[in-house]
């Protein structure tokens, strides 16, 4: 039996209605399920979480070379701090079930971009090719007077 041209565009309808409800109601299930909140350091009290996972993509919260012994900055100047940032940052990675080879990309702020080169030079030591996407900029201050502050992105 042929259907009428109304009956088909209303059969349309209706089917798209029916697949996008059912997407979007997939799409908030998903969501939900899907972002992980991570703070692995029982004192930290700060507003804001160590790092958040949405789906495969890890986004980490900026880091500075701070000694969670001494609970105090490193000493030694930009490569110390570097040095310390990174190990910071590989730690919560292999928390989260990640490796440094599953950044893609680093924000890098130094207190002085005369450290650039100095900077460089730990980071290197840190990740090998292909290297993740960097931004790096000079800032006028970081907490507790950090010399340097590296946020990632990582995904698997």
């Amino acid at each position: 039996m042929k259907q009428s041209p109304l009956a088909m565009t209303l059969l349309n309808v209706a089917t798209v209605i029916l697949l996008s409800s059912m997407t979007q109601a997939v799409a908030a299930q998903v969501t939900k399920q899907s972002v992980q909140f991570t703070n692995h350091s029982k004192a930290n009290s700060l507003p804001f979480s160590e790092a958040v996972q949405v789906n495969n993509t890890l986004y980490l919260s900026g880091q500075i070379g701070f000694d969670s012994q001494t609970k105090q900055l490193v000493t030694g100047g930009v490569e110390a701090e570097t040095k310390a940032t990174l190990t910071n940052i590989k730690r919560t990675l292999n928390q989260t079930g990640y490796q440094l080879s599953d950044v893609v990309k680093c924000t890098v702020m130094l207190a002085d971009i005369n450290d650039f080169a100095k900077f460089n030079q730990i980071y290197q030591q840190f990740f090998s090719s292909p290297y993740p996407a960097r931004s790096t900029f000079a800032v006028s201050g970081l907490a507790l007077n950090a010399q340097i502050e590296i946020e990632c992105i990582a995904a698997k």
